[in-house]
């Protein structure tokens, strides 16, 4: 893989601090390079302003054909692409080749979603015609997370250039490799020169990023606290456009009938996929109080310490890898140590080796923990006297990305789909259960109300309503003369 930045369609060594990318499950190092200097991002902006001129206006159809061949290209790279992200961010091989195939797939559902919602249509009128186009903002800077390193900035880049716009792209600092395998598959496409850039580097690259002149707009997948920085310093700038997708809370209520078992399955889905480190995660799990409560935190709490926990390399698979870093896995352990202090009950103590932590419940009934989102799998229990405090708990959170019912009554999951405050809901199906051709996002702190996924179409261009007649005529009006 590339260790250089990919600037006005050519490969440069970055004029920034040297850095690297390192396997969580073994140490060793994976990538190696130079981070964008803000002459770099200068440099690439100057380059994408270039470029967008003639990108904007070649034909959809062309543009199309050059996303299709990217496709192509990330399926003959689909492998490396794969072993890459499990070895800078520990993903387990089954779970970083399902991120391989959304990357894929994500292609053909982009371009129906921007035929559909940011196409053109006309509609005859007495003095001509009635169109509605989309045109392209411009200069987009896409700043992407370590947790799914390929499939979420693919989500941002791919309509943005199918809309005709150019990108500068900040992968995480914690996954180069994995945005360079990407950026070789748009060369190898024959994407023009100039329109992305791939900008590696940390916060100081960012912020450059952020301070460059000729930005059209910031499409942002990561924390709230990040998001909300982004924000303020955007303040007063409606002439550049935000999406920000900034996690949750999440909650997810389990309540008879249901069976037990099937219950527990369905909460580690939610809980502990890809080690916890999904936006979509349940963090907050709610049960009724008594023994339909008891019966179903028993179930659980047996099938976890069961859960497979090991490398992506390791035979048979394991459900479970490494988090991204010590360091994240340390955050975990402080995190179920506070709310310990606080007077919760540990039902699965977390355990912790390296970077690997094994799934973890604490029972925090009674008590008000830190409204975060711990990028961990570490699952909160609340118990509640009946249906309506279970909503009350659920909707207690400044967040509102994902949230869920696991229960066999219809009647409940028609109240919760009407009176639980989240973007993505789900009956019967993990809280991580989310597709590309529906809107991904959500209220309150998880992001700026611009959904990503299908509705990426929406804030990658803006539409342009027009009159047309073929030839110039007075319009008579009372008190105009004629």
């Amino acid at each position: 893989m590339r260790t250089e930045l990919y600037i006005g369609g050519a490969w440069h060594k970055g004029h920034g601090e040297a850095f690297a990318s390192y396997d969580p499950a073994t140490g060793d190092k994976v990538w190696e390079g130079h981070a964008a200097s803000e002459d770099d991002v200068a440099e690439a902006m100057a380059a994408a302003r270039l470029a967008f001129p003639a990108w904007s206006r070649r034909p959809v159809d062309e543009r199309i054909a050059i996303v299709r061949a990217f496709a192509k290209q990330i399926e003959k790279r689909g492998d490396e692409i794969a072993r890459t992200i499990s070895r800078e961010m520990g993903k387990v091989a089954w779970d970083a080749k399902g991120e391989v195939q959304a990357m894929i797939g994500k292609i053909e559902i982009s371009i129906r979603a921007q035929a559909e919602r940011a196409g053109q249509r006309e509609e005859k009128a007495a003095f001509g015609a009635m169109t509605l186009s989309h045109h392209a903002h411009g200069v987009l800077a896409v700043f992407g997370p370590f947790n799914f390193p390929g499939h979420l900035p693919n989500g941002h880049i791919v309509p943005a250039l199918l809309a005709g716009n150019c990108v500068l792209f900040k992968p995480s600092e914690l996954t180069p490799g994995v945005a360079a395998l990407m950026v070789e598959a748009w060369d190898a496409a024959g994407l023009p020169a100039g329109v992305l850039a791939l900008l590696q580097g940390a916060r100081e690259t960012g912020a450059a990023l952020l301070d460059s002149h000729g930005l059209n707009g910031v499409l942002f997948t990561g924390s709230a606290h990040t998001g909300a920085l982004i924000h303020k310093k955007f303040a007063g700038r409606p002439d550049v456009i935000l999406a920000l997708e900034l996690g949750g809370n999440n909650p997810l209520i389990v309540w008879p009938p249901v069976d037990a078992k099937a219950a527990a399955n369905l909460i580690v889905h939610s809980a502990f996929a890809t080690s916890g480190q999904r936006c979509s995660c349940a963090r907050r799990l709610i049960v009724p109080q008594g023994g339909d409560g008891d019966a179903i935190l028993a179930a659980l709490a047996e099938l976890a310490p069961k859960i497979a926990v090991g490398p992506a390399t390791q035979t048979p698979e394991a459900f479970l890898g490494p988090l991204v870093n010590a360091h994240s896995a340390e955050r975990a352990v402080k995190f179920e140590q506070g709310l310990l202090a606080m007077g919760a009950k540990s039902v699965v103590p977390v355990k912790r080796d390296g970077a690997y932590v094994h799934p973890a419940i604490i029972d925090v009934t009674g008590l008000t923990p830190p409204d975060e989102e711990l990028f961990g799998p570490v699952l909160q229990v609340y118990r509640a006297p009946d249906f309506d405090h279970a909503l009350d708990l659920a909707n207690a959170t400044r967040f509102g990305l994902a949230g869920g019912l696991i229960s066999d009554d219809a009647a409940l999951w028609a109240r919760v789909k009407n009176e639980m405050r989240a973007g993505i809901l789900n009956w019967n199906r993990p809280t991580t259960g989310a597709s590309g051709a529906m809107p991904f996002g959500g209220p309150g702190l998880s992001g700026s109300l611009r959904p990503s996924a299908y509705y990426a179409a929406d804030y990658v261009a803006f539409p342009v309503a027009t009159q047309l007649a073929e030839k110039a005529a007075p319009i008579a009006a009372p008190g105009l003369p004629q």
